[in-house]
């Protein structure tokens, strides 16, 4: 009952259910495998101190930045050179924009020091100046800015001396100098009062850490894989058991075998290529004309020797009926239908009989 399994069309079928499937399980399990890697390091970082609380470093210990060494304090010494302005960042529910300078070090790179946060527009905002000379920052380390990252603006069109994010990429077309690929934010205002109006900027979470968002969006996708696992296994059986009743119902001879899909219809009888008035012999000839009433009486003879008869005058409708013989002896009628009310033309016989009364 289940040979149609081997059939090509139903070879097609399986070999789509066969790769299907396991595409299905294998994604689920990595999106699953990324939530729990999320929810690992969430449990991590809750266990160790705060990285803003641990020893300073110097800064080229601490690179390249990743999960652990993000956050962590960086010293770094150099002078400030270039500033630019960060419009668009958010802190204490406020809008402002970061005032962000580069600081010189001597292996030739710039580091992107955050020196605080400002309310208002950058456009017409006053600035506090950076310190001059030679000075040693300590500030919580971060890395580049993305399009994904809080607060960034991949618009461009931002006018001269602003910067929508804070990456080495952008910066490197900006400055002749090379960047470093990461940069720091001021924990504190800085000495001597400069930078005493700016507000520190805390540090952000490394991405891709945490019990966030896209976390949980993980472990939606995770669900949807295995629902079209699910799916596909479920269809594949749904179609076996339907071809398998139609071939069952074909082999009890309930169903005739070429009309086993559903949509084919039943063939024709033997009676269906015979009409009613379908000719089956001289014997069907005669009870026709015996069915209208069209038998010859004997003598009778019409003007041309056909049989026809005429309607008596007066009725409201008539049928006229003739019969002629053909080659070979059969006789034939013809039946035309009078339309009610109208009036049969009489014979040239009856006419003159009539006149010469």
């Amino acid at each position: 009952m289940y040979r149609f399994l081997l059939t090509p069309r139903w070879w097609g079928i399986n070999l789509f259910v066969v790769l299907a499937i396991p595409f299905c399980v294998f994604m689920g399990t990595w999106q699953l495998g990324r939530f729990e890697d999320r929810v690992q390091s969430h449990e991590q970082a809750e266990k160790q101190p705060d990285p803003g609380t641990r020893a300073a470093k110097p800064l080229d210990e601490l690179l390249p930045v990743d999960k652990v060494t993000s956050g962590r304090p960086a010293v770094a010494t150099g002078t400030y050179a270039d500033q630019f302005l960060v419009p668009g960042r958010e802190l204490d529910d406020r809008q402002g924009f970061y005032v962000l300078n580069m600081l010189r070090t001597d292996s030739g790179k710039a580091l992107p020091v955050v020196r605080g946060w400002l309310p208002g527009s950058a456009g017409d905002a006053r600035v506090p100046a950076a310190p001059k000379g030679e000075v040693t920052v300590t500030g919580d380390l971060q890395a580049s800015e993305n399009a994904r990252s809080n607060g960034v603006d991949v618009r461009g069109g931002l006018p001269r001396g602003q910067l929508g994010m804070i990456s080495a990429a952008t910066l490197v077309n900006l400055v002749p100098y090379d960047v470093y690929d990461a940069w720091v934010t001021l924990t504190e205002p800085e000495a001597g009062g400069t930078g005493g109006a700016m507000k520190p900027v805390p540090a952000a979470a490394p991405e891709g850490s945490g019990l966030d968002l896209k976390a949980f969006q993980n472990l939606g996708y995770t669900g949807e894989w295995f629902v079209f696992a699910g799916f596909v296994l479920f269809m594949w059986f749904r179609l076996v058991r339907r071809e398998a009743e139609a071939s069952r119902d074909v082999a009890l001879g309930l169903v005739p075998e070429g009309s086993a899909d559903p949509g084919t219809p039943a063939s024709a009888g033997p009676d269906a290529s015979t009409g009613p008035d379908a000719s089956a012999g001289p014997d069907a000839s005669h009870e026709l004309e015996a069915s209208h009433g069209l038998e010859e009486p004997e003598g009778s003879e019409g003007p041309e020797g056909s049989g026809a008869s005429r309607a008596p005058e007066g009725s409201e409708g008539s049928e006229g009926a003739g019969v002629s013989r053909t080659s070979d002896g059969r006789a034939v009628s013809h039946v035309s239908q009078t339309p009610h009310n109208t009036p049969v033309p009489e014979s040239a016989e009856a006419a003159s009989s009539r006149t010469g009364r």
